[in-house]
């Protein structure tokens, strides 16, 4: 009986030391690890072409204005100015072309000089092998120059631990209205 006793306190004892090694190994606050244990296997560049159409006016506004600063000493440039968007990403340029997006986000006037935004986005895909994926930019949108180029910060879905540049080119924009139309070029690389 005391024979079978201590063998049952050795198996315990064995049993506590190893669940003590799991448990701190659990708790752990990092650890390395390959890509290939996340399933990822090459990385591609992928190349992204569509319209983005930001409407300000209208019955159904895709971009809101959210905060006006109307008594900055900056009326050129809109300093201050913060908009919420959820403007449709599509295939050409015409407004009832194909959705293949939307970019939801903020963007908020961030220049003092001239007309530069902060651009905050998460384009949203909805069709095709890239639906329920997203890309997120995080950059400085120069509106009124030829081509602005804006750094992909991350993305979800079949973008996830994405890295790369989206290129932005006014194709329309209506000066009294403030509507635009902005030709994106994307190349992005992902696993």
């Amino acid at each position: 009986m005391a024979q079978t006793l201590l063998k049952y306190k050795n198996v315990i004892f064995t049993l506590f030391i190893f669940s003590s090694l799991l448990e701190a190994q659990s708790h752990q606050f990092s650890r390395k690890l390959s890509s290939k244990s996340l399933g990822f296997k090459t990385e591609k560049l992928t190349h992204l072409h569509f319209y983005f159409h930001d409407t300000v006016t209208g019955d159904h506004p895709s971009a809101v204005r959210v905060v006006d600063t109307t008594s900055t000493n900056t009326p050129d440039t809109f300093f201050g100015d913060i908009f919420v968007i959820d403007d449709p990403l599509t295939v050409g340029p015409k407004p009832n072309s194909k959705i293949v997006g939307r970019a939801q986000g903020i963007y908020a006037s961030a220049s003092l000089s001239e007309i530069r935004l902060l651009m905050a986005l998460n384009y949203v895909f909805v069709e095709g092998k890239y639906n329920g994926s997203t890309l997120s930019i995080l950059g400085s949108n120069s509106v009124f120059s030829p081509v602005r180029e804006m750094p992909i910060v991350g993305g979800s879905g079949l973008f996830r631990f994405a890295r790369g540049y989206a290129l932005a080119k006014t194709y329309f924009f209506n000066t009294s209205s403030g509507d635009a139309i902005v030709e994106y070029n994307v190349y992005v690389i992902h696993y």
